[in-house]
Order: structure tokens, then C-alpha cells, then sequence
């Protein structure tokens, strides 16, 4: 009997602990600021909010549920959403036309900020009290949500409603990389004076567009950030939703930044193959030995770069996850290909926000050596940017 209950209390005491330990684990989740009602449900009580979202606007401790539907169930009168580039659900291809509609699901009207309506108009707004906004950023300055962020912040500030983000982690933002954005180079993929990595969430580069009076005119908005919890950003961060259709996998998401640099040139980043982002080539052998043929995938990409061709080159599916941003796949192209300026197409100075790299490039610098030429503007970014970290 004394046995049994030594066994009984020996179980008992492992049941608990179990316990324990699970809600230890529970506690220490990552938590998106969507995912910490606390902090902004009772705030939002009685007021009239758009929301800025799309198909990364979920809460992933809660079954993944959409932040519109939370929100509506929680009492919240959402009057409207925004949706960036891709729309609401995520399935317009980069670049394609994003038109106003309703929302199957919810009945909300749907506003679009892309095209020619980047900026919410004064009309957009004025029956709003509050402004969310809600994207998960892959940390790098030419993918636009961080662009239409600073627009909405914009027409906010100058229509004086207030503007809520709900952080997310950044996936590449465990460090800092690329040349700086040059003045006279800004454009919808490139409006801050930050590097093509910035190392940032998009509160904390909300926190800095505001305090750098960033905004026309120097404007600053009412602005309010839900921070992530439990992260820091050396942490891995496993995206829950792709971000946009032609980053499906968190090794595309770790090259982007390099490899999207392939937009400004002849050659192919895969758009048309279920890997975009993870291979280069381009119609010639000497290219490498690695095939692929781009092809129309509805919801990808409807007319991608040498459309039904064979391309030659890298598969760089093996690439370690610890990538970080480098010029080498860019100049292993450019050396391959003999094209010299014929190489390059008219895009490229604007994605990489100056008009230096190409000058290096064709000068035949290394890497190492264009590396140096960064130096001193990173180092001036990386104190400015000190000022405006949430997480460590």
C-alpha cells in the first residue's frame, strides 16, 4: 500500500511539473502585437477603425485566426481594410492591379493601396478614429508594405487620426547589410534613408519614420505599437502565412534580399517555378548547368521573365538558413553573362536605391571592395537606428 502511494505521488508530482512546464512554454511563445488584446481592445472600444491587413494579419497561437474576424468578434467596428500589394488575400501577383471589392467572408468594403491609390485619400479616412495596421515585413527596403505603411502614417498625420501597429518579428532581422538609400533614388520600393537590410520590425521603423520626421512636410503621427513578445531578434522566425505569393518558403525569405536584386537585370530569379527567389539563370548554358523554365502560374506569376524557355544557372535550394545578404550570386551572373551594361535594365538603380553598385559592378570591384564603400553609411544608420529598438 505505502508502495502504491509513493507511485501514486511520484506520478502526481510528474503531472504537475508537466503542467508547469507547459505553461512555462505557453508563456514564452512568441506573441505577434495582434496576438496581446490586452494591450488594444480596450482602447478601440467605441471608436471606428480601418484596418491596413492581408493574409499575414493572423494570429498564429489562435489557429491562425484573421485579425479582421477577431477583431469584428470582440465588439470592434471595423468600418473598412486597406490592402497592399497582392490584396486582401494574398493572390495578386507582384505588380498586378489590386481593385476595391468586398469581402466575401466579412462584408467589409475593401480600399486598395496599390496602383494609383497608394496613399489613403482624405475621403478614405475621414470617417475613421483609428488606423491599424497589421503586415508582416520580410525586412528589407524594397518590399513595399513597409512603403505603404509610410503612406497610411502619412494621410494619418495629416488628417489627424491616430495609427496602431501590431508588430511581428522580422525574419532577416538579426543584422544590418547593403548600400544605404542615395538622395534622388527614392521611389515606392525605396522611401527611407536605411540600408536594403534595415534590421528593424515595422514598429520600430514606424518609431523611426516618426521620429526622423520622415513624413511630407515633417509631419509626425499619432502613433501607438503593439510590441511583439518573447522574441528578440537573433531568435529563428518561421513565417506561419507566405507574405506574398513568390515567397513561399522561409529559405526564399532568407535570400530575398539578394536574390531580388535579379529584378534589375536579364537574368531570372525563378518567378514562374514553385521557387522563386532560390534559383538564377538565364537562356545559355554557360550560365551553369542547373534547368528550369519559367512558366505562367496564376496566382505567381502570369508572365515571368523568359516565359516558356530553358533557363540555365544555380539552384540555391541548398543555401544554408543562416543566409545573409550578399553580392555573389549577383556578380557570378554578371560575369558569366559578358553583357556588360546590357546587363543591368532600367529598374535596377531604383531597387537598389543608388546608382553606385552599377558604377562598381561594371568598374569591376569586388565584392569586398563595394562592402567598404558601405561601411561609413551603415555605421551612421546603426547609431541613428539605436534609438528606435523595442527588442534586443
Amino acid at each position: 500500500m505505502k508502495q502504491l502511494k509513493n507511485s501514486f505521488l511520484t506520478y502526481f508530482l510528474a503531472f504537475l511539473s508537466l503542467i508547469g512546464f507547459t505553461q512555462v512554454a505557453k508563456a514564452q511563445r512568441i506573441l505577434t502585437g495582434a496576438e496581446r488584446p490586452d494591450l488594444y481592445l480596450p482602447s478601440l472600444q467605441g471608436k471606428k477603425v480601418g484596418l491596413v491587413g492581408n493574409q499575414t494579419s493572423i494570429m498564429p497561437q489562435s489557429a491562425n485566426k484573421h485579425v479582421v474576424d477577431f477583431l469584428l468578434e470582440n465588439g470592434v467596428e471595423i468600418k473598412k481594410v486597406f490592402v497592399p500589394e497582392h490584396g486582401f488575400r494574398g493572390t495578386a501577383d507582384a505588380g498586378e492591379k489590386v481593385d476595391n471589392s468586398i469581402d466575401q467572408k466579412t462584408g467589409l468594403p475593401i480600399v486598395s493601396l496599390y496602383g494609383n491609390n497608394k496613399k489613403p485619400s482624405a475621403e478614405q479616412i475621414k470617417d475613421l478614429d483609428v488606423v491599424i495596421f497589421d503586415l508582416q515585413d520580410v525586412g528589407t527596403r524594397f518590399f513595399t508594405y513597409i512603403s505603404t505603411m509610410h503612406y497610411v502614417m502619412e494621410a494619418c498625420a495629416e488628417q489627424g487620426k491616430k495609427v496602431i501597429i501590431f508588430d511581428r518579428p522580422n525574419p532577416n532581422g538579426g543584422y544590418i547589410d547593403g548600400p544605404m538609400l542615395k538622395s534622388g533614388f527614392e521611389s515606392f520600393v525605396g522611401m527611407h534613408n536605411i540600408p536594403i537590410v534595415h534590421g528593424l520590425s515595422v514598429g520600430e521603423l514606424a518609431q523611426m519614420i516618426n521620429g526622423e520626421k520622415w513624413l511630407k512636410g515633417g509631419l509626425t503621427v499619432d502613433l501607438e505599437v503593439i510590441p511583439v513578445a518573447n522574441w528578440t531578434r537573433e531568435m529563428v522566425y518561421s513565417l506561419p502565412v507566405k507574405p506574398s505569393p513568390n515567397l513561399p518558403t522561409d529559405l526564399a525569405i532568407k535570400l530575398y534580399p539578394s536574390t531580388c536584386l535579379f529584378e534589375g537585370t536579364v537574368v531570372s530569379l525563378g518567378r514562374g517555378t514553385y521557387f522563386p527567389f532560390q534559383v538564377y539563370g538565364y537562356p545559355d548554358p554557360k550560365f551553369g548547368s542547373f534547368q528550369f523554365t519559367p512558366v505562367s502560374i496564376d496566382g505567381m506569376s502570369k508572365t515571368p521573365p523568359h516565359q516558356d524557355k530553358t533557363c540555365y544557372g544555380v539552384d540555391l535550394r541548398g543555401e544554408s538558413m543562416d543566409h545573409h545578404f550578399t553580392l555573389s550570386y549577383l556578380l557570378d551572373a554578371y560575369q558569366k553573362s559578358g553583357m556588360k551594361e546590357k546587363f543591368f535594365n532600367n529598374y535596377f538603380n531604383t531597387l537598389v536605391g543608388t546608382d553606385e553598385l552599377k558604377k562598381q559592378i561594371l568598374a569591376g570591384k569586388t565584392e569586398a571592395e563595394i562592402r567598404a564603400s558601405w561601411q561609413k553609411g551603415l555605421e551612421e544608420y546603426k547609431a541613428k537606428r539605436e534609438k528606435y529598438l523595442m527588442y534586443k
